[in-house]
């Protein structure tokens, strides 16, 4: 709790000594600080706990985090939306909500779009450690009425007997969180210059909340495609662009960073585009995966539930890349026949593990997305459970499809949803 409320309390001081700084985004370019959930930075980090252990859990989250895109078909994208949020992000974003602002730090994720926290006053809240945020407090707060575009656009809303706007979202481990659809101006604390404030966002203030979420947990800050997600918030004024670059899992201390406007502009001559497919729903990122090769054995890909166009989805909040089992039995029998290496039983889950004492080298793997092939390094493709042991950082999971974050670190991964791609560029996080 001390480290949660000193890091709430850095963030609150670094805004009072900068408010009257705060600017519009307004087609600049800015960055903010992404703090991986087991750094020391974080409010969830236990320092009794090793670094594997901590690789365990990410890697369980994984499979948390997928179940509900096992049928996407048969599920609404309401429910898609909810099931894998519920406290499986892995990384935190300090903004702040209100005037003045209230800092919370909330857990970045581009599988989901609603910005919400608990609010004051409470007639059900999860025990959380920092201070509710007051909506009475802040004077550009302002419930939306029923009339709005956003909310007859957002699913799950209702009208009072005032016309205000209700929100409700319920999660697949029966988590949920009510409350009103409201709007209000969000602040980010800008790592490259004075915090950029972010006026009239819409966002959730949750009155009635429940379930499995943590005590560290004040909010979500959805970075999805969808109308109420930040990134389509902040729409024109960052050119539809952001981008991140994520640190090794071995870097977790310092901080990954996350990109939006000019500063997301990904260029040079390794960078690889590929583009985004539209599909339902919004919220998720596809990408067209087209096949992976190991050293010169190239293994097509046929699709997934997802379709044939737009088959997988890239989530900063999957650890593992998930994919179909046929598909991945094909991945794995070319990678396990690369590596000369003594096979050994891994964690619950992990499929493909080596002692790495042996003689072990990983193979040069490759994913092929519509016109960008990226290769990965061995960063990307095994980690280390022990300090003997690698697993492979791809799986199984029923028919689904999804390029987690361990591939796509040490890569500076640019969104244009204006332009409709993401590109890749080989980079090194820790000086970026």
């Amino acid at each position: 709790m001390a480290n949660f409320l000193s890091l709430l309390s850095i963030a609150f001081a670094t805004l009072c000594l900068t408010s009257h700084f705060l600017v519009e985004a307004q087609n600049g370019g800015f960055s903010v600080e992404l703090v991986h959930r087991d750094s020391p930075k974080s409010p969830f980090y236990n320092p009794s706990e090793s670094s594997y252990n901590r690789v365990a859990k990410a890697l369980q989250r994984s499979f948390n985090r997928a179940n509900r895109f096992s049928n996407p078909s048969s599920v609404s994208t309401k429910a898609i939306n909810a099931e894998i949020i519920a406290d499986a992000g892995e990384f935190l974003m300090n903004v702040s909500i209100g005037t003045p602002p209230f800092p919370i730090v909330g857990i970045a994720d581009t599988g989901s779009d609603l910005i919400w926290t608990q609010c004051q006053p409470c007639t059900q809240c999860f025990q959380q450690d920092a201070p509710l945020f007051d909506p009475s407090e802040s004077s550009t707060y302002k419930v939306l009425s029923c009339s709005t575009s956003q909310c007859e656009s957002f699913e799950g809303t209702s009208c009072s007997s005032d016309n205000s706007c209700h929100y409700s979202t319920s999660y697949g481990d029966r988590s949920f969180s009510n409350g009103d659809l409201a709007a209000d101006t969000i602040t980010l604390p800008s790592t490259t210059g004075r915090p950029v404030a972010i006026p009239t966002t819409v966002i959730g203030c949750g009155h009635n909340n429940g379930g499995t979420f943590n005590d560290n947990t004040t909010g979500i800050i959805g970075l999805g495609g969808g109308d109420v997600s930040l990134i389509t918030q902040l729409g024109n004024s960052i050119a539809g662009k952001f981008s991140y670059c994520l640190l090794p899992i071995s870097d977790a201390g310092n901080s990954s960073t996350m990109n939006f406007g000019s500063d997301a502009v990904v260029s040079g001559p390794d960078v690889v585009s590929t583009p985004l497919t539209k599909k339902s729903p919004a919220t998720f990122y596809f990408l067209t995966l087209e096949a992976i090769s190991v050293g010169s054995n190239r293994i097509e890909f046929s699709g997934s539930s997802f379709g044939s166009d737009g088959n997988i989805i890239i989530d900063s909040g999957t650890t593992l890349t998930l994919l179909p089992e046929d598909f991945y039995s094909e991945l794995e029998s070319a990678v396990a026949s690369e590596i000369n290496a003594t096979r050994v039983d891994g964690p619950a889950g992990l499929n493909l593990c080596y002692d790495v004492t042996t003689d072990f080298a990983v193979p040069n793997i490759t994913i092929h997305f519509t016109d960008a092939d990226v290769s990965l390094a061995p960063l990307n493709t095994f980690v280390l459970v022990s300090e003997t042991v690698a697993c492979f950082t791809f799986n199984a999971n029923q028919d689904i499809a999804i390029y987690g974050n361990l591939a796509q670190m040490n890569f500076l991964v640019g969104y244009d949803t204006q332009e409709q791609t993401v590109s890749f560029k080989p980079t090194d996080c820790s000086n970026n």
